[in-house]
């Protein structure tokens, strides 16, 4: 079906049976750089799941580099677990390699008992917040030499290959910025100066591992930081790695400090393939294409455009290793999506903590989690079709038991309906795909347009009840919010009704930026009328610019805290305030508002009345469970479980993994 994707493919002399890599991530599953039953496990389903390549990773080559939050290689006595993980992988049939990683500045004093780190130059990292010293000639020497050592530790325990990091504004791209490189020697300067670090990097490798070894390199497409290298650029330092014996080079996109978003759903799907064309115009090695690859579709129009030779699949196999497998198999609905929230993965790694899938309730829990199959079946009966409801009736089916599914709607999802409908949010929508197919795979009866009430659930006589039946929104005690200008932020992302010129919306959590940046985005030039009239020279510039931020309404958030956005994770709060700014929300914080009559929002400011007048106002004060069974259950002495938000209005994760726990423990 996908006859690229499927096709094998040689890196020097090594064959993968596929074109699909899973790439290095931060897991944070130890604190002690160690490898343990949980990377095992994590790295063994990704291996069984499909892919032709797993790499292990980030793989620290010395301390200053890594931390301990980082694995780490960098002695021998660590090549035991190693070889473990190796030979999990392998043996799941996936080609097993091993990312070497040093973080430079961007090394927090922290993670490395509050030392500075090395780099270049001592030149102030916006990211790790602090100002590195700056290396030594002996020390590049012994970095040079760490990262080969790694590299022979790695081939020693049993790996099929290594990748040198050098991308995200870590250490080799340190040195190859002139917004970082400052160095008056042999390391810095001019091009040839600022490639020589990693340049002789990758010759000591070859020399050490011998010409049949894989050595690849991930790199920068570009930094998309001001003042550092572009695409122009970082196509001569491919020719140069290809030069130096590198045998494949994987292209990601920019610095972890770059003002583009690289991971969350802002970025459109694949929109970084064009990174990879251009590396791949300039060398002859294979190139692997990065970020927002979501579906095999996708996957596949790469490789068959000629703009990679593989493909990087990072959070899509978190969210669901079997990916390449249901590809394979024409089971393409049935892959669980990676929606790009960001919040189980890129929020947790920067926290410093575990990483999770809020799509996937066992990645990370691989050793401890399972649909185990039920000795005594149940007649179960689920209230409600959002995330929560539908988790729990899927596994429920999966164990064996007897499911059925009612909702109040007509039709499955819940709120998820309401949350895709907001910008670039449209990927929580592949929830609905997904639930679908497992209906329909499991021939799983869902009732519509039903309101179930206790006597429904008696009727039904069900061994156990499980109810998912959600949220509503909270309506606050403001004067005014009865009157014809005020509505919900349910009702406006789902009913879509006509706003007039100045609209407020009442609250600043995420609900209440979301639905502002909707507002603000009716109006403004779309996605194609921008391409059509910039292809055609029709507008300037300038005006394009203009019309692409410029809608119909003008929108006011007023909250009452001093911040906005306290629920929005920390990957993508600067992206969602970034775009509120573009659009021109007008933000008031610590306002507490009295009334919203007739369209005038009054409310108090550090101690001072205010008032403003707009066409509508939109309530975004949160939602309240909707729970009111649950009571008369427990009276019945009917067994249940609440899950979700009719508990205590939650997130994604809440209500999918507490889906899965819920029906798990019938």
């Amino acid at each position: 079906m996908y006859p690229h994707l499927f096709s094998p493919i040689a890196i020097n002399n090594l064959e993968l049976r596929n074109r699909i890599a899973y790439p290095a991530l931060s897991l944070i599953y130890s604190l002690d750089s160690r490898l343990n039953e949980r990377y095992y496990r994590f790295f063994q389903a990704r291996a069984r799941g499909g892919a032709g390549l797993v790499t292990v990773g980030p793989v620290g080559v010395d301390f200053l580099g890594s931390g301990l939050p980082f694995l780490s290689l960098a002695q021998d006595e660590a090549i035991p677990d190693f070889a473990e993980a190796a030979k999990l992988i392998k043996e799941a049939g996936a080609r097993a390699w091993v990312q070497l990683f040093h973080a430079g500045a961007y090394s927090h004093p922290f993670m490395i008992n509050n030392q500075a780190a090395l780099a270049p130059s001592p030149v102030f990292s916006n990211y790790s917040k602090a100002e590195p010293k700056e290396m030594t000639l002996d020390q590049i020497k012994e970095v040079q030499e760490a990262f080969a050592k790694t590299a022979e530790r790695a081939r020693e325990a049993g790996f099929d290959g290594v990748e040198i990091i050098g991308s995200a504004g870590y250490l080799i791209t340190q040195f190859l910025s002139p917004k970082t490189n400052k160095r008056t020697d042999e390391y810095g300067g001019n091009f040839k100066n600022r490639v020589r670090f990693p340049r002789e990097l990758i010759e000591l490798m070859r020399k050490r591992l011998g010409p049949d070894f894989p050595i690849t390199i991930r790199m920068a497409g570009n930094d998309f930081v001001p003042g550092s290298n572009t695409d122009a650029e970082t196509p001569e330092f491919a020719r140069v790695y290809e030069k130096a014996g590198v045998d494949a080079i994987n292209v990601t996109g920019g610095w972890h400090e770059s003002k583009v978003p690289q991971l969350p759903m802002h970025l459109p799907r694949s929109g970084f393939s064009y990174l990879a064309l251009n590396i791949k115009q300039a060398v002859s090695v294979p190139v692997m294409a990065s970020n927002r690859i979501c579906t095999p579709e996708e996957a596949e129009r790469i490789l068959r455009e000629g703009c990679a030779d593989m493909v990087n699949l990072g959070r899509v196999l978190l969210a669901d290793p079997e990916w390449p497998a249901k590809a394979r198999e024409g089971r393409a609905r049935e892959i669980r999506p990676c929606v790009a929230c960001s919040q189980g993965c890129t929020d947790m790694a920067f926290k410093g903590k575990a990483v999770f899938c809020v799509a996937n309730p066992f990645t990370g829990y691989e050793a401890e989690r399972a649909v185990k199959p039920t000795d005594k079946p149940k007649k179960v009966l689920v209230v409600g079709a959002g995330l929560a409801g539908l988790e729990a009736a899927v596994t429920a089916v999966q164990m064996g038991h007897q499911v059925e599914v009612f909702d109040r709607a007509d039709r499955i999802g819940g709120q998820i309906n309401l949350a895709g409908m907001t910008p670039h949010k449209n990927e929580l929508l592949e929830f609905i795909r997904y639930y679908e197919a497992m209906i329909e795979k499991y021939d799983l009866p869902v009732h519509f347009n039903i309101n179930v009430d206790l006597s429904l659930i008696q009727d039904k006589k069900p061994d156990h009840v499980i109810l998912a039946a959600g949220a509503s929104p909270l309506v606050p005690d403001i004067s005014g919010v009865d009157g014809p200008k005020v509505l919900t932020a349910w009702q406006i992302l789902a009913e879509q009704p006509m706003v007039g010129p100045r609209a407020a919306v009442i609250g600043g959590g995420a609900v209440g930026l979301e639905t502002a940046l909707f507002l603000a985005q009716r109006g403004a030039l779309t996605p194609e009328a921008l391409h059509f009239l910039f292809m055609y020279q029709a507008e300037s510039v300038e005006r394009l610019q203009q019309l692409m931020v410029h809608g119909s309404t003008r929108v006011t958030v007023f909250e009452m805290l001093p911040k906005v956005g306290r629920d929005v994770g920390p990957s993508t709060k600067w992206v969602l305030l970034g775009q509120l700014k573009r659009f021109g929300v007008k933000i008031v914080t610590k306002a507490e508002v009295k009334s919203v009559k007739d369209g005038k929002v009054e409310y108090v400011r550090e101690g001072r009345p205010h008032g403003e007048e707009f066409d509508q106002v939109v309530l975004a004060a949160g939602v309240r469970p909707a729970n009111t069974l649950a009571a008369q259950l427990e009276k019945a002495g009917i067994p249940f479980t609440a899950v979700g938000d009719c508990v205590e209005p939650g997130r994604i994760e809440d209500s999918i993994h507490g889906g899965f726990k819920a029906a798990s423990e019938i």
